[in-house]
């Protein structure tokens, strides 16, 4: 296994565009008009489009699929909690942190959040991944 310690933290960072909202829709069937269609967005809490909250939540999973712990980590869990809305032009970044490794199993908890260009956190949570030995 990759040698990691408690505190060990990586970053991504991704502006989300109107297509990459676009694509995903695509992608997962989730077409709901609160994501596509302005004029719905408008009339909702947000008064404007919002992105998937999923979108974030895979740049979680990139952080920890090329960077730490990197190439053939697998995800046992992830929890969520989406804390503020990201809309198209925002730039997010996410990140994971080590926080517990164990000794006797490639398994590592990291904490995972996402913040955007604000520093707001828009997104919070925990991974729990297999790391490739």
């Amino acid at each position: 296994m990759t040698q990691l310690t408690v505190g060990d933290s990586a970053s991504r960072t991704m502006t989300i565009t109107d297509e990459t909202i676009r694509v995903f829709a695509e992608l997962t069937g989730d077409r709901n008009p609160v994501h596509l269609d302005e004029a719905y967005a408008a009339g909702t809490r947000f008064g404007r489009r919002i992105a998937h909250g999923m979108i974030a939540a895979g740049l979680i999973s990139a952080a920890l699929a090329n960077d730490l712990p990197g190439p053939g980590t697998v995800y046992l869990g992830q929890t969520l909690q989406f804390k503020a809305p990201v809309y198209p032009g925002d730039t997010i970044t996410a990140t994971v942190e080590v926080k517990t490794v164990r000794a006797d199993k490639p398994i590592v908890t990291l904490s995972t959040y996402c913040v955007n260009q604000d520093g707001t956190r828009v997104l919070e949570g925990e991974a729990t991944v297999l790391v490739s030995r």
